[in-house]
């Protein structure tokens, strides 16, 4: 049963995406369709959040806006993702970034992976 699954689901996977991990900092471009119109609205912040397998992967990523934090989760095989763009690279020791949350201004930082 599993195995007629996994073969479908293999058809909808997207392999041209980058691979992300958590505490990196993206750029995501997604594509917005206003009546007959269509453009490409970029959002950019930290990846807070992995999660799931196969098409139904997700990813959260978090931005602060005018003092406000905002987070979106993004299907990570979906057609309405244009690209990715890895702006850089942290260094972390946790799966789940939550405690982003509750931090403020240089708090929220995370240190960069050095190459």
């Amino acid at each position: 049963m599993n195995e007629t699954i996994d073969l479908i689901e293999k058809e909808h996977m997207r392999l041209d995406l980058t691979e992300t991990n958590v505490g990196d900092n993206v750029r995501v471009y997604t594509k917005i369709f206003e009546g007959d119109k269509e453009r490409i609205q970029a959002f950019e912040g930290v990846v807070i959040r992995k999660r799931g397998g196969n098409t139904r992967a997700t990813f959260t990523v978090r931005k602060v806006s005018y003092g406000v934090g905002i987070e979106k989760t993004f299907p990570m095989h979906s057609p309405l993702i244009d690209k990715i763009e890895i702006l850089s690279k942290s260094k972390i020791r946790r799966a789940k970034l939550y405690y982003l949350r509750n931090l403020r201004g240089k708090a929220a930082k995370l240190k960069e992976k050095r190459d």
